[in-house]
């Protein structure tokens, strides 16, 4: 039993056919000797006969088939699964079977863009793209009744799954390591892929890879957002800046008194201090004041 389910998930048999060529060679011989021997004089018995051998040669052809590279032919008999053909080439099998193609190939899917709340809560938007292949024809033909709506079904309930798990982005000053969907796209990546694998195991798909490829906050939030990211980028700006004028004025400061140039004292080491940490992290361009000795009287 497949997920609690009551229907009967069903293995896939590999059979292989009788050569083609082989086989059309036979039944064109047998053909032409049915022919003959229902248009040559003799009883009825001979004419019903070759008659008879005509149309079962004629019904024999209905078995001869081909196959693509990158995909398989599901054998049904009289409702029965009787196995599935892989290789590619011409081939003939029970003409009573029943075929259905099933391409083995990689095909891609792009979710709809759909709308979430994050971990956080936030209304975000994202979508993804997949690419699957069919792996167990036989889950994929029986198990469902069409296994590329259930893949885009299944695929956009764990996108949903994914994205409500996890935050949009990491916030700024905490000690959380855990993934976020924007900066952690190769983890998040691989674990939509699995999440998305352990849907669609019942219907024989293979996930062989699973990418975001939107992502946004949703539109009521997106200028909200945006104007944090820039006060957050000023900030970290801001702060470089303050580490650099820093050191800056402590190398200024213990090259004049190393050098021996001028003798400060607390109150001009403050005033010097101050008018280099205004100049090095003035926005505009800072106009000194020089301050000229009086003559004394």
């Amino acid at each position: 039993m497949e997920r609690g389910s009551s229907a009967i998930s069903t293995d896939e048999q590999v059979i292989s056919g009788v050569n083609g060529w082989v086989m059309l060679a036979i039944l064109i011989a047998l053909l032409g000797f049915a022919v003959l021997l229902a248009v040559t004089p003799g009883g009825p018995v001979k004419v019903i006969g070759g008659a008879l051998l005509v149309g079962v040669t004629l019904f024999c052809l209905k078995g001869l088939f081909t196959l693509e590279p990158n995909q398989a032919a599901v054998m049904i008999f009289f409702g029965s699964y009787a196995g599935t053909l892989r290789e590619s080439g011409f081939f003939w099998v029970n003409p009573f079977y029943a075929k259905t193609r099933v391409s083995l190939r990689i095909n891609n899917w792009n979710t709809p863009v759909l709308k979430v709340n994050d971990e956080r809560g936030s209304p975000i938007e994202i979508a993804a793209v997949i690419a699957w292949r069919v792996q167990e024809t036989a889950k994929a033909v029986f198990d469902v009744e069409s296994c590329v709506n259930y893949l885009q079904i299944q695929s956009e309930s764990a996108v949903r799954q994914v994205a409500s798990g996890h935050a949009y982005d990491i916030a700024d000053g905490g000690p959380d390591n855990r993934k976020s969907l924007r900066t952690d796209l190769v983890a998040i990546a691989e674990l939509l892929r699995e999440s998305i694998q352990s849907h669609v195991d019942v219907a024989g798909i293979v996930i062989e890879e699973a990418k975001i490829a939107h992502l946004a906050y949703a539109p009521e939030i997106a200028g909200a957002m945006l104007r944090r990211q820039q006060a957050e980028a000023v900030v970290m700006a801001r702060q470089r800046l303050v580490e650099g004028a820093v050191g800056m004025v402590d190398g200024a400061l213990k090259q004049l008194e190393d050098r021996k140039i001028v003798a400060l004292s607390s109150e001009q080491r403050a005033v010097l201090v101050t008018n280099m940490m205004t100049v090095l992290l003035s926005e505009s361009g800072a106009q000194p004041v020089i301050q000229m000795a009086q003559a004394s009287q």
